[in-house]
């Protein structure tokens, strides 16, 4: 089957108009089930799918091997990305900090193609900016592996707009990886106006509001124990409820269209330009059928206009910790 595509910013590396997702696949969502998982990736790269994202952080590295066993056979069918930059401690699991040296560079790289089992990384990107290190520094390490042949393209994730342009001014920096939906809407403005005057694609991360905007989930008590959702400000308390009546809206227009709430998010992600290309994750064939068929719904002036006008309570998380109780270095 084939999907229309988009290009990533002015850029060549073109990819399927939506991508997948793999983390909770292997973390942070509950219960893994690597059949399902593994056949979640057969199928998608059956329906047209096939700019698929990872990072050495999930699980940690069990991601990548996951997904490595899941494309064998069919690389060449695949844009494959995948991540560096933040660090785990298996012996603190809460535990999230950064590194951007041109040493840590060279052996993640290294790491990751082994765990993928391929030759080249089609986008690598730095996960977070390593705060004590000059972004010229980690970009100029990162620019190396281009050339030597191990990675195609280079991304940010989570990047600031100075950090966008230093990067951009060491070597072309193809997309950036930030959450943008609904339920997310903090890079709009200074940071998506950087991209599109440097040219860089946007692909925003969680274009689903982590799930919220399903409306499958309608209770905190709908998440499994060891679910990270269940620490998030947006999915406790007074802001839990307030923001299900956001979901209301979303869901009254799927009515409307006869489509799901989950198409009606994907499809307000997809119409915000040409150069953006979400990755919503799922675990389930199920569920990326219906993301899928979000391609197909347009959403009317009048549509974008009520959803435009949504906005979510509460705070997003502090960033990179994912969980509570964890301070992140100081920026």
């Amino acid at each position: 089957m084939t999907l229309p595509t988009r290009p990533l910013g002015r850029s060549d590396l073109t990819v399927s108009a939506l991508g997948l997702g793999c983390m909770g696949m292997s973390e942070f969502y509950g219960p893994r089930d690597e059949q399902e998982a593994v056949a979640t990736l057969h199928h998608a790269l059956d329906l047209g799918v096939t700019f698929l994202d990872t990072a050495d952080i999930y699980g940690p590295y069990i991601n990548e091997e996951l997904v490595g066993r899941a494309i064998s056979g069919r690389r060449d069918e695949v844009v494959l990305a995948t991540k560096f930059g933040i660090v785990r401690d298996l012996a603190r699991p809460l535990y999230r900090g950064y590194n951007g040296t041109p040493e840590y560079v060279r052996s993640s790289c290294d790491g990751s193609l082994r765990r993928l089992a391929v030759d080249h990384i089609d986008l690598y990107y730095l996960h977070r900016v390593d705060p004590d290190v000059p972004i010229e520094d980690t970009i100029g390490a990162m620019s190396e592996l281009v050339t030597a042949g191990k990675v195609r393209y280079l991304g940010l994730s989570e990047a600031a707009a100075d950090s966008i342009r230093r990067a951009h001014a060491v070597h072309p920096i193809t997309a950036l990886q930030s959450e943008w939906s609904l339920w997310s809407r903090d890079v709009e403005g200074e940071i998506i106006g950087t991209c599109r005057e440097l040219g860089i694609g946007i692909v925003p991360y969680s274009p689903l509001g982590r799930g919220f905007l399903t409306g499958a989930i309608t209770s905190p008590e709908d998440f499994a124990e060891d679910d990270v959702r269940r620490h998030h400000p947006r999915f406790q308390g007074e802001a839990f409820a307030k923001n299900l009546e956001l979901v209301d809206t979303v869901r009254a227009i799927a009515e409307s269209k006869g489509v799901t709430a989950s198409q009606v998010a994907l499809a307000w992600v997809l119409a915000q330009g040409d150069d953006v290309v979400p990755i919503p994750g799922t675990r389930r064939r199920s569920h990326l059928e219906d993301n899928v068929a979000a391609l197909q719904v347009l959403l009317e002036h009048d549509d974008l206009e009520r959803l435009n006008a949504l906005a979510p309570v509460g705070e997003r998380y502090a960033d990179m910790t994912f969980v509570a109780g964890v301070t992140p270095p100081a920026r």
